[in-house]
């Protein structure tokens, strides 16, 4: 772990996806400006939380259309970047398709922070572009009083294989391809209580590219696809089950948890948008009475550039399961089941 002469994550007051505006202020804002008259084109946008916004060219292609950016989450400038890059491009990937080009938003405190640091942050992005392989092919910059980078994606999807997070039906698996914790590893960095192991372990998670996307567009077994970031696991899911009108039951021992995460959770260190997450939609999800609060925390914690979700048939589970592994998501774990009803139930 580096350890800069500044501080990144002094400079703001949140980090990574935590900073997502809290889930019940979002939907009053977004009601108060309704989109109308939306064209037959417009394949996937705002009205059900879709991870991007996508438009059908034609009868074999369809131009998918994503943008993401957030203060440091980490001090180490180029791993800032690469973290934020491979967060926005993950919403292509959530989609089904392929990304195939970006553009860098970028807003830096010029007075504050040298050339060279910047420079890094940005040099961080473009290398998980490259990895990706798209290019950065411009974007823009404005001097800000906090850090604020990220980019803007595009990417292509078949309009018959776009995976949106509505397709749930009853008695699918639900499958999560990334452990939870990164939000509670964030908070203990931020406390300087992280150590370097699990340092390496949050650096791991959040710029693993989620390329199974890709190929997950292919299989018509899978129902319904999404990423977890800001608003938690069960806020993305609930997302999901809104769009679907179904009910996840969730088995908590089957989530795949961060180890250090999981002991920092228990001590109580998590982010203020958990809570905040939970204020905003807990009245959804019906917990277990053995359920701790230290779960309930890693239920609501916000992911910055978390696993894919998504919802399969039965038939499909393994296959899925499979392809991940392919990937190199060894914890990819099938963690509950689509039911009728409504909302989460956690056991």
């Amino acid at each position: 772990m580096s350890n800069p002469e500044i501080r990144l994550t002094s400079l703001a007051h949140g980090g990574g996806c935590g900073c997502k505006i809290a889930p019940g202020v979002l939907s009053d804002i977004l009601k108060a400006s309704p989109i109308r008259n939306l064209p037959a084109a417009l394949l996937a946008g705002s009205e059900n939380n879709e991870d991007a916004a996508v438009f059908q060219l034609n009868d074999h292609q369809a131009v998918i259309a994503t943008t993401d950016f957030f203060t440091p989450i980490v001090d180490d400038p180029f791993d800032f970047g690469r973290i934020a890059a491979t967060n926005a491009i993950s919403d292509i990937y959530a989609m089904g398709g392929q990304p195939i080009f970006a553009l860098a938003l970028l807003g830096m405190p010029i007075n504050v922070l040298p050339l060279e640091v910047i420079q890094k942050i940005t040099s961080g992005g473009e290398a998980v572009c490259a990895e990706a392989g798209i290019m950065i092919a411009g974007g823009h910059s404005i001097d800000t009083v906090e850090p604020i980078y990220g980019l803007v994606v595009i990417g292509v999807v078949h309009p018959d294989k776009l995976k949106r997070n509505s397709g749930a039906r009853v008695g699918d698996k639900l499958i999560l391809g990334k452990p939870l914790g990164v939000g509670v590893l964030s908070a203990a960095l931020k406390q300087q209580k992280l150590s370097a192991e699990g340092y390496a372990a949050m650096l791991r998670y959040t710029t693993k590219l989620n390329t199974p996307g890709v190929a997950l567009a292919e299989m018509s077994g899978v129902h319904a696809l999404t990423d977890v970031t800001g608003f938690g696991l069960a806020g993305h899911l609930l997302e999901m089950c809104r769009g679907a009108h179904v009910r996840a039951q969730l088995e908590f021992k089957n989530i795949p948890l961060i180890p250090e995460a999981i002991d920092f959770a228990k001590d109580n260190v998590v982010t203020g948008a958990s809570g905040r997450n939970w204020t905003g939609y807990g009245a959804e999800v019906e917990l277990d009475a053995r359920i701790e609060s230290w779960q309930k925390n890693l239920l609501t914690d916000p992911q910055t550039s978390g696993g894919l979700l998504l919802a399969c048939s039965p038939e499909s589970e393994q296959e899925v399961l499979a392809l991940f592994k392919q990937h190199g998501f060894d914890g990819a774990r099938t963690i509950g089941t689509v039911v009728q009803g409504q909302g989460i139930a956690v056991r």
